[in-house]
């Protein structure tokens, strides 16, 4: 039924029920407790009855929702079916408890309230007497409504107190499945059992400077493992590592709820958390070999974050990943190993490592070997090298010199003028009154995300010129490094083999005297090497077809290999 005819037939005198509608409810509880779900089967039956019982209306199934809050209806399954059944025209009016039963959220509620309007919906909200369907229903629900998400913010002040009660009263908040402590009634007490794997971590991570996936490998070789029987995640290692309880410290204030609506959260710098010493917490640890710990961790992490980029920090291990036992299909890891003549670095079968040669027949490879076998095969491949010199040259010098970088930069930047002169009068707009504070923010916004697209491109053109004018004044530099690489003089470059080598298989007829491997290359080639330790020489290496074109191809353009 139109809405426009429904109220002008109630300004003639007849009431809501004196009019022929399809009705329905929604009914919708905010936790699954016993006494709450109770009451939704009231709900339902009351709303049954009550709608079955007007001779005008036709029952419709109602809709429910168990167990869920209602500051949000992202969640809610049967609200938004109910939503996407009305503006089918599968009914004309909606029963529902009161505003909250819909949302807490006054723009939740408004917005919903006004989409089914305009698909000729009504709805009564039976406790605050508000029925959409009269002409001053939406100043009351504004009213309302406002009441309600008043009742989300208040709870969620309270909440924040009792937390801070508690705190104070010596109750430990947080996880109940602490690693290393039981948990009852808030109180911490030692689980010594874990916590002789707690004190181990922090012994191989503090005072034997072992990275954290050694330390896993550690602990599940002496007997340490996870709830679930496997080897300790990283995470989990990295957690106990950073957590103070382990040093009977309080920490809080970690995160910040900004938005008590959404619930969405921001994670604090460390600065800003609060932590001091608490009687009610147990310590595990030290608070000397706590701190010696942690400051190791921020050196360690400073020392990644220092690297260029992620690859870069990775290429100083060329290998990593892409060694694979054929025998179990697993990867080889890095190890050290110390010897009369310093330090050796292997990669073993993760399989090997953690049970021994019984479980594993693999060898252990050293780095150096591999190395002298890639150089091999960089020595094979690139036997023209001048071809490939000149190759590199040619592509240089056809790189396009008429491209207009000025014009372009100039066309961006009036383009991020043109857009801060839009904000300046949006601005205007709104101090004028003229928009509205959420419409200003909005467009705002947009007008921001336009001009950081716009820098991005000037920053990216000015790469590119840089590029080309650095491509024509250095020719002879870049000549000559490319000729260098070629020969090898100054050994394996890391760089080099991550580019070209995809991944290599260990044989399973591999033993300790002769290793046997398939090493596939990025560009589509693969070569077969048998290699004899003993002599450090090759007993076969066999490449199948690459061509010239393709190799010359992975040197100038290793980043289109998948092309």
């Amino acid at each position: 039924m139109n809405v426009h005819r429904i109220r002008t037939e109630m300004r003639m005198g007849k009431s809501i029920y004196d009019l022929p509608l399809r009705v329905t409810f929604y009914a919708r509880v905010s936790t699954d407790k016993d006494e709450q779900l109770n009451s939704l089967e009231n709900q339902v039956q009351y709303y049954t009855e009550f709608i079955q019982s007007k001779p005008n209306w036709t029952y419709c199934s109602g809709y429910i929702d168990e167990g869920i809050s209602g500051t949000s209806t992202k969640k809610r399954d049967s609200f938004n079916r109910m939503i996407a059944d009305a503006k089918a025209g599968r009914f004309d009016f909606i029963i529902t408890k009161e505003i909250s039963r819909f949302s807490r959220s006054t723009l939740d509620s408004i917005q919903y309230t006004q989409e089914l309007l305009e698909h000729d919906v009504g709805v009564f909200f039976q406790n605050d007497n508000i029925n959409t369907l009269e002409s001053d229903s939406e100043f009351r629900l504004v009213v309302m409504a406002g009441v309600a998400q008043d009742e989300v913010r208040k709870l969620s002040e309270r909440l924040k107190f009792g937390f801070r009660q508690a705190i104070k009263n010596g109750h430990v908040l947080g996880n109940d499945k602490l690693w290393g402590y039981d948990k009852k009634d808030c109180v911490l007490t030692i689980n010594e059992t874990e916590a002789q794997a707690v004190r181990r971590i922090f012994d191989l991570y503090a005072n034997q400077q072992l990275g954290v996936r050694r330390i896993s490998q550690v602990l599940y070789d002496e007997g340490f493992t996870s709830r679930k029987g496997n080897e300790f995640n990283v995470l989990t290692i990295r957690h106990i590592l950073c957590n103070p309880k382990y040093k009977g410290w309080y920490c809080a204030n970690k995160s910040q709820t900004v938005d008590y609506r959404s619930k969405r959260k921001i994670f604090l710098d460390k600065e800003e958390w609060v932590m001091y010493p608490d009687p009610s917490i147990p310590a595990i640890v030290s608070e000397e070999l706590w701190d010696r710990a942690n400051a190791l961790y921020k050196r360690r992490s400073e020392q990644a974050r220092a690297h260029q980029s992620r690859a870069e920090f990775h290429n100083r291990y060329p290998y990593s990943g892409k060694i694979i036992c054929e025998e179990h299909g697993t990867s080889f890891h890095r190890h050290t190993i110390k010897s009369n003549s310093g330090e050796k670095e292997v990669w073993q079968c993760k399989i090997y490592h953690a049970r021994g040669k019984s479980a594993c027949s693999a060898p252990q490879l050293r780095t150096t070997e591999l190395d002298q076998i890639m150089a091999q095969i960089f020595n094979q491949l690139a036997k023209n090298k001048q071809a490939i010199v000149d190759a590199v040259v040619k592509v240089i010098q056809a790189v396009p010199d008429e491209h207009d970088y000025a014009r372009d930069t100039q066309r961006l930047e009036a383009e991020v003028d043109d857009l801060s002169a839009k904000k300046d009068r949006l601005l205007e707009l709104s101090i004028a009154g003229a928009i509205t504070v959420e419409e200003f923010k909005r467009r705002n916004d947009s007008f921001n995300e336009q001009i950081k697209s716009l820098e991005s491109q000037m920053q990216i053109l000015q790469a590119e010129e840089e590029k080309s004018r650095c491509s024509k004044t250095r020719l002879s530099e870049i000549k000559s490094a490319v000729e260098q690489a070629l020969s090898f003089s100054n050994g394996i470059d890391s760089s080099l083999v991550t580019t070209i080598l995809d991944h290599i298989v260990v044989k399973k007829e591999s033993t300790k005297e002769n290793i046997y491997l398939d090493i596939h290359l990025k560009f589509g080639g693969m070569w077969e090497v048998a290699f004899q330790r003993e002599k450090s020489s090759f007993l076969g290496i066999r490449l199948r077809n690459i061509t010239p074109k393709a190799l010359t191809k992975m040197i100038l353009f290793p980043s289109g290999l998948s092309d």
